[in-house]
């Protein structure tokens, strides 16, 4: 290959409107000149007609006659139709057998402008223009700012720009493949200015010529292709001649045609290996993501397109090394190009060596930052896993991931899981349960439930597996299978354990759900489901099937694990995933009516919550959607249910009062009480009986006390529902409703500790009552029913009776976040936790059934006290009561007194050092919490708010100086420093002129917080005089922030000492350099002055370094 020859000026030609040619100035500053009519005619629609008019007038004539094609604009070309690509391609060939130079000019201006400059070499000087002084002229018109970026402009006419500069340099190879291609002139040349273009500083000339450059390698081995398909079809031939005859012509001319072939294959290669030299190895780790993004996957493709030269080591290790590129696109190109060579089994030999050194970052990819990189990892361990180059033991880290949050990362897991361990379609000797049919379903299931095995503590987690790998295993859905299994009625599997069985409803149970289109997973997005209407069908095609294959079965599932708690939850649920008019069709009725009774008969046998629930639930849903006789036949069972539950809390109340144990009485009011949350139960007779068995035996269980507490709540809301929702209400049940009301009241007051008193009783009863309280006060607050014939039922509780509920709230903060050991079995533990007794509060306050003066003060004076989850719900409070009010400083000013007085008694108490601490740093934290809201612009729309809470705050801490000064300091400071300089300097002098006249040495410890206090409010003045003082003196140079430099792309875009390939590398120490520089204009002004003075500081030690160096 020949270089470009050295050491002669450049030229450039200058380009009329009309194609003609004018000499230029050998500076290369005849781009200035350039006439922009021909581009500003391209943004016309009658350009394709123009070109389409050129092709006409520059067919190829007779080669007799020399007549050369009329000059065309290639860039033009390549900015308008794409479609005309390749005959603008055939032509410009055409020219260039004609006149070499003159074409090769016209394609290396195509190339610059492509790039973005204008800026052309004259034909004469083409051979004698050196390539280093075309860059350098090139590079400076980038620094001037003459350039324009194509590929990413947002210019309709250009968006297709990227796709039609890349078909244009592949139809040109394509079309000189006979020729031109292998002449060693034309492609070398373009070849040196691609690569030298490719290693400067602009981006845009990087990212453009690394487009070129990549292009130009995959249509070499298009070419190389097709060459080595004619080199073997030459070679069949010559072989084939060869036994017939030694040698002749035949042979002779087979002989020279395969190894004119064999050295064009070859020369491409050179080509090949030169532009991957050149300026792969450069810009894979540029510091531009798209352009090392481009890099890999064009690797990819040549790889995949071309083994014979690129399938080894030496280039597949740069997939490697970008596994662990910094930007998510890189390492996602590396991944699929990797996958799609594992997809091909003649390639999985040479990369041996290659998947040992990378086989761990592949696998530690499968939890990459990025989800789609994640995805892509995971894919490519399955192709690992398919040719069995990693073991079994490594892949670990992947099966946790079955339990991550981004359900793309659990579904590709599952689909990994499936296909290794549940199908083994990589495995050579599937191991275990296996038979003549490997696929079935039972042998799919069987394997599932070993890796339910390991979740079975779990049942959350072992949704999270099912949900998983749903998608892909068909055997989920083979009810018929599942339900056999359970049964024992399957020869393959045989009987199930109780660990299998248990395992196997969760399964049964949560595809089901899924199958009917139910989500199984705990989600954060509580957005409604939408489906589309196929959806729709495939659910209800799931739901006819679930319904035939359990019809028969069903009663039976019930009856066999009826007694066991574990399962009978999820088992009685399934009927209402099921198709009930069905059992009409099929002459089913006797099968649903079984199964009703077993329903029944299983909300009588167990006492905990999750199985009456579920029991609520099913027969509730059967009363209601079935048909007929069968929904006539349910809603009698229903009634009998509550028929005879009453008859059982009856027996039970009489068993208590007889002095026999409780238990049977907490059972049947858990039973009462999840049944009456879906509809009135509870008489009013039985409402009596349980409020005189409260008042009567004040030492029952706390538990049993919770429950008729509960019960009683329900009966009453239920009642006020009634009426609501009744268009006649009569004296009587207003009467009736306000009687039990007041009963209930007095038994919730009566459980209340007194103000001065702790609390009687142990957590979960104090919670209740907190919660009881709070939903009975928002029920029948006054605002409900002003105004309305109902007018009697509005109650607002008293002051006393409103201290003593917070006075019950504040004790059960002070509740370890641990639950104590006794309280971790508790079925309810999530509605008695202390976050119950915050939002209680919380709602009184926002549904403005207490006054706000008291509560509100008291609720957000415990911001900071009790961790995260009280301080969300106090936080959400005050959005709330920023929203209804417009001023809210004298709520924020009493709770800082609050928690201040606190410290007070305390330390007046003579407590321990540390909680008296502990109390003036939860002061301290609150001040910052509060004063921390009024941040941005909020200081301003605030201003007053905050400046009412300084003035009051100040008055209130030199109510009793010096005793209460510390206020200022850990109250009020925090507050005072958000005000304006102007706002400050008044608080100031009134702080001030409060001591005057005051002796402060004779407690200067006491008065010590307020000259801390006017300190730092001094601080703050001077700083913003100083600030003002900096403004003033730039003022007269230029106002406001320095400007950023409009053009980004030209900064530092040449630096003389540094090299082109190094200037900006994977490192980008060049472009970090640039972001130091610049000026963030969203920055606060001080920032903006101070990144100045440190710029000018680093600019003077700079100049410090170069004259020492100098003088050396």
């Amino acid at each position: 290959m020949e270089d470009a020859p050295h050491g002669h000026k450049r030229s450039r030609d200058r380009k009329d409107n009309g194609g003609g040619e004018d000499a230029g100035k050998a500076n290369g500053s005849g781009g200035d000149n350039q006439d922009r009519s021909a581009s500003e005619a391209s943004d016309q629609s009658p350009n394709q007609m123009e070109i389409d008019d050129d092709f006409q007038e520059t067919r190829p004539q007779p080669k007799r006659s020399r007549t050369h094609p009329p000059h065309q604009n290639l860039i033009e070309v390549v900015k308008g139709n794409g479609d005309l690509i390749p005959k603008a391609v055939k032509i410009w060939v055409e020219r260039y057998e004609d006149s070499p130079s003159l074409a090769t000019a016209e394609l290396l201006s195509m190339l610059f402008e492509a790039c973005g400059a204008k800026y052309s070499i004259k034909e004469e000087l083409l051979d004698e223009t050196d390539v280093d002084d075309v860059v350098v002229a090139l590079v400076n018109l980038a620094r001037a700012g003459e350039i324009e970026d194509y590929q990413s402009s947002k210019k309709k006419e250009l968006k297709n720009f990227k796709e039609n500069l890349v078909s244009f340099w592949n139809n040109l190879v394509i079309e000189c493949k006979n020729g031109p291609l292998f002449d060693k002139v034309l492609f070398d040349k373009c070849m040196d200015y691609i690569i030298a273009l490719s290693c400067t500083p602009p981006r845009v000339y990087r990212q453009t010529a690394t487009l070129m450059g990549l292009q130009l390698v995959t249509s070499f081995i298009s070419v190389a292709n097709t060459l080595g398909s004619q080199r073997e079809t030459t070679q069949r031939q010559l072989n084939a001649e060869s036994k017939k005859r030694a040698d002749g012509p035949i042979v002779e001319s087979l002989n020279k045609r395969l190894s004119v072939t064999h050295e064009q294959i070859t020369t491409l290669e050179d080509m090949m290996r030169k532009i991957f030299t050149g300026l792969f190895v450069h810009r894979y780790r540029d510091i531009d993501p798209d352009i090392r993004t481009s890099c890999i996957q064009s690797l990819g493709i040549w790889i995949l397109s071309y083994p014979s030269l690129f399938l080894q080591d030496l280039y597949l290790k740069y997939l490697g090394w970008t596994l662990n590129d910094k930007a998510a696109g890189v390492r996602k190109a590396s991944l699929l190009a990797l996958r799609k060579l594992y997809e091909m089994d003649e390639n999985v030999p040479t990369l041996t060596l290659f998947t040992e050194r990378f086989s761990n970052r592949m696998i530690e990819m499968a939890d990459d930052v990025d989800m789609s990189a994640a995805v892509c990892a995971i894919g490519l361990v399955k192709q690992l896993l398919r040719h069995q180059l990693i073991p079994d033991d490594d892949l670990g880290p992947l099966y946790d991931l079955l339990i991550d949050q981004p359900q793309e990362i659990r579904r590709a897991i599952g689909e990994l899981v499936y296909d290794h361990l549940i199908a083994q379609k990589f495995n050579s000797a599937p191991s275990g349960l296996t038979g003549q049919d490997d696929s079935s379903s039972e042998i799919h299931i069987f394997r599932m439930l070993q890796i339910l095995r390991e979740f079975s503590t779990d049942p959350i987690l072992s949704v999270y597996v099912i949900d998983d790998v749903w998608e892909y295993m068909k055997a989920m859905k083979d009810w018929k299978c599942i339900i056999s299994m359970l049964l024992d009625q399957n020869p393959r599997t045989g009987s199930t354990n109780d660990e299998d069985s248990t395992n196997l409803i969760r399964l049964l149970f949560a595809s089901v759900r899924k199958a009917v289109g139910e989500k199984i997973i705990p989600s954060t997005d509580n957005r409604k489901q939408y489906h589309s209407k196929a959806q729709r069908e495939a659910f209800e095609s799931y739901r006819k099937d679930i319904t035939v294959a359990m019809m028969k079965n069903y009663p039976q599932l019930l009856h066999k694990f009826m007694a066991d708690k574990t399962k009978v939850s999820s088992l009685v649920e399934i009927i209402m995933f099921m198709k009930l008019e069905l059992y009409s069709l099929k002459r089913q009725e006797q099968s649903f009516k079984a199964a009703v009774r077993l329903i029944k008969d299983a909300f009588f046998k167990h006492g905990e919550k999750e199985a009456l629930r579920s029991c609520v639930k099913a027969i509730t849903f059967c009363a209601s959607e079935s048909k007929g006789e069968l929904q006539d036949f349910s809603r009698g069972k229903l009634k009998d249910l509550e028929d005879e539950l009453l008859d059982k809390l009856t027996s039970a109340i009489k068993e208590v009062k007889s002095g026999n144990d409780e238990y049977s009485l907490l059972v049947n009011l858990k039973r009462l009480y999840e049944l009456q949350l879906s509809k009135p139960v509870l008489v009013e007779s039985m409402y009596d009986e349980i409020a005189l068995t409260l008042r009567s035996f004040r030492n029952l269980d706390e538990e049993v006390i919770c429950f008729m507490l509960l019960n009683m709540h329900l009966y009453v809301a239920w009642s006020l529902h009634s009426i609501i929702n009744c268009e006649a209400v009569s004296e009587a049940s207003l009467s009736s409703l306000i009687s039990k009301r007041n009963t209930l009241f007095e038994e919730l007051s009566y459980l209340l500790p007194g103000i001065e008193e702790s609390r009687k009783y142990g957590t979960q009863l104090a919670l209740r009552i907190c919660a009881l309280l709070a939903e009975e006060w928002c029920l029948f607050r006054k605002s409900n029913f002003d105004s309305s014939k109902l007018e009697i039922l509005g109650y607002c509780p008293d002051r006393v009776l409103i201290q003593k509920f917070w006075k019950l709230c504040e004790e059960t903060f002070n509740i370890s976040d641990e639950t104590d050991e006794e309280d971790e079995n508790k079925e309810y533990v999530e509605e008695t936790n202390r976050d119950v007794a915050a939002i209680a509060a919380c709602k009184l306050l926002i549904s403005d059934v207490v006054p706000k003066e008291y509560l509100g003060p008291e609720i957000i004076s415990h911001l900071v006290m009790h961790g995260p989850s009280i301080t969300d719900i106090i936080k959400n409070l005050i959005t709330c009561l920023r929203k209804k009010e417009d001023d809210i400083s004298n709520i924020y000013l009493e709770s800082l007194k609050r928690v201040y007085q606190r410290y007070a008694n305390e330390l007046s108490c003579d407590g321990e050092e540390s909680r008296v601490d502990k109390c003036r740093q939860v002061c301290r934290e609150l001040a910052g919490q509060l004063s921390g809201m009024y941040i941005g612009a909020a200081r301003n729309k605030y201003r007053l708010e905050i400046l009412r809470v300084v003035k009051e705050g100040v008055e209130f801490a030199f109510t009793d100086a010096p005793k209460q000064l510390l206020f200022l300091e850990v109250a009020i400071l925090p507050f005072a420093t958000r005000l304006p300089v102007t706002d400050i300097t008044d608080i100031k002098k009134d702080v001030q002129g409060r001591i005057v006249h005051v002796n402060t040495d004779e407690d200067p410890s006491g008065w010590r917080p307020c000259f801390t206090f006017l300190e730092t409010l001094e601080e703050k003045c001077v700083k913003n005089e100083d600030l003002q003082d900096d403004r003033e003196g730039t003022a007269a140079k230029r106002r406001g922030r320095p400007r950023k430099r409009l053009e980004t792309g030209r900064k530092r875009l040449f630096d003389e000492q540094s090299g082109s390939d190094e200037d900006e590398s994977i490192s980008g120490g060049s472009d970090r350099e640039d972001k130091r520089d610049e000026v963030d204009e969203d920055a606060p002004l001080i920032e903006t002055i101070r990144s100045v003075a440190r710029r000018k500081a680093l600019r003077g030690e700079r100049a410090s370094k170069r004259e020492r160096s100098k003088e050396q």
